[in-house]
């Protein structure tokens, strides 16, 4: 279920009903639809839902038959696991008008229940596991190559061809490349404000980050791209693992160079874990209108975030990996059709 955070900092508090919300991906009676209306009153406003039955019970189908359905002339994404400002869709729709770009959408700030959570929310606002991807940077505004979630007019989504079905992951990514081909825009503003609820345990994030790693393979092959750096290195060190293991017994200069590289991972993880402990925002204050305030000192939560960091990384880092060899090894050498493995939900 997705939720408007009442509390969160919003310079307006009105929002415009939308007369379609886009359909859940499992749904089961009648009785859900009455209930979602019965505590969608928000301000002096009334959300209308309607729920829509999505029979494949994955996010790009769910998200086509929204857009099929909607009668407005814009389209919205308000997925679950998150917090919405009570201005998100007054602000989506604004700067969807001002900026001319074909899709918008806020940064992703995130928001954690648990000791473990805190910690896979601290990694993905890391370069050191995402690469430096923007709309991990709470700060910034401009344009970007890729939103989370995302406000486009309809007319944008229908002459695209709306969502690939095939792709259970990275659908919004591989969309939003084809805006970019088309010569469209996407634009990213700290004024959308949204608060994601990450994976809360290292089994959810690997099968997430495995997810992303494999379907990103097929985006490269549908589409004939060359891999970035920040999708190459994640395999590089799975191959680096894995080759280099064998390699030990046999070249005794290479098993120096082995088990440097490792300590040099070691180093790496500690010292980012260090900095995304100094500037992720305590509990209290993780709705804050200001992003990611830094912390002054390390307090027994801090410390503990520091090392569940450790493992939280490297599962960022092998889930991913390990995800991208076995795309390679299904889509380019056996031409295989996806497994139940990578196409089920990892919540």
């Amino acid at each position: 279920m997705c939720h408007f955070n009442q509390d969160a900092p919003a310079a307006d508090k009105s929002v415009s009903p939308p007369r379609h919300i886009t359909p859940r991906d499992e749904t089961h009676d009648s009785d859900i639809a009455t209930y979602l209306n019965s505590k969608s009153i928000i301000g002096n406003s009334k959300l209308v839902f309607r729920l829509l039955n999505n029979p494949a019970r994955i996010t790009p189908t769910a998200l086509n038959i929204g857009i099929h359905e909607a009668k407005g002339d814009i389209i919205i994404r308000m997925d679950a696991h998150t917090l919405y400002a009570p201005d998100y869709i007054t602000k989506c729709v604004e700067v969807l008008e001002s900026t001319r770009a074909w899709n918008v959408g806020g940064p992703a700030r995130t928001i954690a229940n648990s000791s473990m959570q805190r910690a896979i929310a601290a990694a993905y606002h890391s370069p050191f596991s995402v690469g430096g991807a923007r709309f991990h940077n709470s700060d910034y505004e401009g344009n970007v190559d890729t939103v989370m979630y995302g406000c486009w007019r309809k007319e944008t989504l229908e002459q695209l061809g709306g969502f690939d079905e095939e792709l259970v992951r990275n659908q919004d990514d591989e969309l939003n490349f084809r805006i970019m081909r088309a010569g469209g825009t996407m634009y990213q503003t700290p004024e959308i404000k949204f608060w994601y609820y990450p994976r809360a345990s290292l089994k959810s994030l690997w099968r997430q980050y495995f997810q992303y790693g494999y379907w990103k393979v097929r985006v490269i092959q549908k589409h004939k791209l060359p891999a970035s750096p920040r999708h190459l290195i994640p395999i590089l060190f799975v191959l680096g693992l894995i080759i280099g293991l064998p390699l030990n017994f046999v070249l005794p200069l290479f098993a120096t160079i082995y088990f440097s590289a490792l300590v040099l991972y070691a180093f790496l993880t500690i010292i980012f874990s260090i900095h995304a402990v100094l500037h992720l925002p305590p509990p209290s204050k993780s709705m804050q209108s200001s992003s990611q305030p830094v912390i002054k000192s390390i307090d027994l939560s801090s410390s503990l975030t520091f090392i569940l960091l450790l493992p939280v990384f490297l599962t960022y880092h092998l889930s991913y990996g390990f995800g991208f060899l076995t795309g390679l090894i299904n889509f380019f050498v056996f031409k295989r059709k996806p497994s139940i493995l990578v196409s089920s939900p990892t919540r």
